[in-house]
């Protein structure tokens, strides 16, 4: 690769990467995405491994409005959204160790969803058929990087074939353990959870009537997020996050159909049966859970998004959503430092970057620790209080719209394509 046939490579492939490819694609940007991800095995003879047929995918994301919004701007919503994009209109979340409970209602603010769930695969085969339509974007796949070096202005990434690329800005789009931030030196502050997230996806008894449910058990919570399979609301993912003695045996339950059979009712029985039988219908992955954040978001025409920059525990589903904005700043920045004829890669670029993101990105973090310690513990008096607080925000409306507002991911500095 010539040094003048690329504007940027992003290193990743997933949601992030891709969308941030699709932005610049978008406005012209030469692209080249290395994804160490192999290609999409192709569907069999009667469809099964399509994406948005058959089983649900255990991998799903609750996205936002203001994600939802990004997605209809890139024309990729539409094609999704005929498929199984699963509308939310409400959220009820409750304390198993007492009567606290808060229900959320989009009327409450006025909006026809709060969010929507959508399995990752669905959601990343139709950012591919969009970056198919971009010539200007090249998509590398199944290569690694397994050296970067900073030479005379350039990015020089050597790959795991002795291969090289080289172009003027870098972006790690490559997860949470990402090697290019590690490669660049910037260091990270990691603190391990404790907990393990169990995904699996089900089948309930009674409709989960496009509400988005979560319980706070002793061990961490438990969420039922509805799925449209089928035109029908009797499907659930599940994200369980708990000790890791307990997701050992949740997941070594889901290995057989007689386990799967016992796993159900123990989903039943922790979330207190509220949508009736639960049955499993998939095997149960096991993730660790740990909060990380780069120390710093930039280093000479490099830029960290999603993952590699930031993740967050899962029990308030945002952490694609920061993912997704981190790549819609960056973008922005970077085309409107273009059109005004200014460097992209100027320090001043980036800077403006990390500080629209860092911030809003930090805050969540630290509350999600705060959640997660508040929930966690097994102080009666902290049960006391939350149960209580749970209780009082549920009735005072003004608090809970912004919270709402929150969940919609309408809230601190946001790009103009999400608006």
């Amino acid at each position: 690769m010539r040094e003048d046939e690329c504007d940027v490579i992003i290193v990743g492939g997933g949601l992030v990467g891709a969308t941030l490819a699709l932005l610049l694609g978008e406005a012209g940007w030469r692209v080249t995405i290395l994804d160490a991800a192999p290609a999409p095995a192709a569907a069999g003879p009667s469809g099964e491994g399509t994406p948005g047929e058959g089983a649900p995918a255990l991998r799903v994301s609750a996205l936002t409005a203001a994600s939802r919004r990004l997605f209809t701007s890139l024309g990729v919503w539409p094609w999704l959204a005929q498929r199984r994009a699963a509308a939310y209109r409400g959220m009820q979340v409750w304390d198993s160790e007492g009567g606290g409970e808060i229900h959320f209602d989009a009327d409450d603010v006025g909006v026809d969803t709060l969010g929507h769930i959508v399995e990752n695969d669905l959601l990343l085969a139709a950012l591919t058929r969009r970056l198919e339509t971009l010539p200007n974007v090249t998509w590398e796949r199944a290569v690694r990087v397994t050296a970067y070096r900073r030479e005379a202005g350039q990015a020089w990434l050597t790959l795991d074939n002795d291969e090289t690329r080289v172009a003027p800005r870098v972006v790690g789009a490559d997860g949470a353990r990402s090697p290019l931030r590690s490669m660049a030196g910037i260091a990270v502050a990691e603190r391990d959870t404790g907990q393990v997230a169990v995904v699996t996806s089900v089948r309930t008894a009674q409709g989960h009537g496009g509400i988005a449910r979560q319980v706070f058990l002793p061990g961490g919570p438990l969420a039922f997020l509805p799925l449209a399979i089928d035109g029908g609301d009797t499907h659930c993912s599940i994200v369980w996050s708990t000790t890791p003695a307990q997701a050992q045996h949740l997941t070594q339950l889901g290995e057989s159909e007689t386990g799967r059979e016992r796993l159900g009712e123990e989903l039943t029985q922790a979330f207190g049966a509220r949508l009736g039988r639960v049955d499993v219908i998939d095997a149960a992955l096991a993730f660790p859970i740990a909060q990380r954040h780069a120390r710093r978001y930039v280093d000479a025409g490099l830029a960290l998004v999603g993952d590699a920059a930031h993740s967050l525990h899962p029990l308030a589903g945002q952490g694609v959503n920061l993912g997704l904005m981190d790549a819609a700043v960056l973008a922005e920045e970077w085309i409107r430092a273009r059109e005004r004829g200014a460097d992209p890669g100027d320090p001043r670029i980036l800077a403006r970057y990390e500080r629209r993101r860092r911030s809003e990105n930090a805050a969540m973090l630290a509350a999600m620790q705060g959640f997660q310690r508040l929930f966690g513990s097994r102080s009666p008096a902290l049960r006391l209080a939350r149960n209580w607080g749970l209780g009082g925000v549920d009735r005072l409306l003004p608090l809970k719209r912004v919270m709402i507002r929150q969940a919609l991911g309408e809230y601190g500095d946001l790009p103009k394509r999400c608006r």
